[in-house]
């Protein structure tokens, strides 16, 4: 007997939560097509990429206190216009 698909996620609506987590792991790895080497190689790429930008002076880079300063500022101005 074969299942439809609403079949099937019903059938699994019925299991405990663990077997529905383990299951639905499984089934995204079976559909992930992943080439890992070319993954890497990409990452490869725009790291040196990144690291050119930097060195030549094309990009700047920010502090982290004024990164963290300006967030918490914009997090703030957001707070303030929900309460207002």
């Amino acid at each position: 007997m074969t299942l439809s698909a609403s079949e099937l996620y019903e059938a699994g609506l019925a299991l405990p939560p663990s077997v529905r987590k383990d299951m639905a792991l499984r089934l995204l790895e079976s559909v992930e097509d992943v080439d890992q080497e070319s993954v890497d190689e990409a990452w490869t790429a725009e790291i040196g990429s990144r690291v050119d930008d930097l060195t030549s002076g094309k990009v700047q880079t920010i502090p982290g206190d004024e990164v963290f300063t300006r967030v918490a500022a914009r997090l703030d101005a957001r707070e303030a216009a929900r309460n207002a």
